[in-house]
């Protein structure tokens, strides 16, 4: 994604927990926004791998599961529930049944496709469970309270391999004075 409108939330740009945000549903979070508008706002915590492996829960989907091959904690709103996110390169006609484009070639897939409909489509997928919602202005809020960091998103971020330090990797790429907070310890005190 472009940095043009960065610090606005929108779908696909990243939220990114500032050290001031200590609920631990989203401590050091790096959150994918996949819906923003005047109804509220969707997204996927991108960090939070479980010990939980896809095979255990959608045997059908592990071998297009991108590593770690487990289900990531989306957010603390339905939980039992899964939502995967995967990339689908353009093609010259439409997008494959079951895949609903949200961003560049990033979006949500349906799993009750089969797998052998969408698997040749797809480049890169992973599996959330559960999501982050906010009601209508609550983000807007949150970020004017200083929350949260906007930023832009790449691709690489939803599937990292290192998705423990995304918080750390988003922040250092970023410009000025949010390259310095990467830095941060996660107990002050330790500094």
């Amino acid at each position: 994604m472009t940095d043009a409108g960065a610090g606005l939330p929108a779908p696909g740009r990243l939220l990114v927990a500032t050290p001031a945000l200590v609920d631990p549903n989203f401590a050091r979070a790096v959150v994918l926004l996949l819906d923003h508008d005047d109804d509220g706002s969707l997204g996927v915590v991108l960090n939070r791998p479980t010990a939980v492996e896809v095979g255990s829960v959608l045997p059908d989907w592990v071998s297009a599961a991108d590593p770690p091959e487990v289900l990531f904690e989306g957010g603390p709103v339905s939980p039992d529930a899964a939502l995967a996110l995967a990339l689908v390169p353009r093609q010259d006609g439409a997008d494959p049944i079951g895949f609903r484009r949200l961003f560049d070639d990033t979006g949500v897939i349906d799993l009750d496709t089969p797998v052998e409909v969408l698997g040749p489509a797809m480049t890169r997928m992973r599996i959330f469970a559960g999501y982050a919602g906010w009601s209508s202005g609550q983000l807007d809020a949150e970020i004017e309270e200083g929350s949260w960091y906007v930023v832009p998103s790449t691709a690489h971020d939803v599937f990292d391999d290192e998705p423990g330090r995304l918080w750390h990797t988003v922040l250092k790429r970023q410009p000025g004075e949010l390259a310095w907070v990467s830095t941060r310890p996660v107990d002050p005190t330790h500094n």
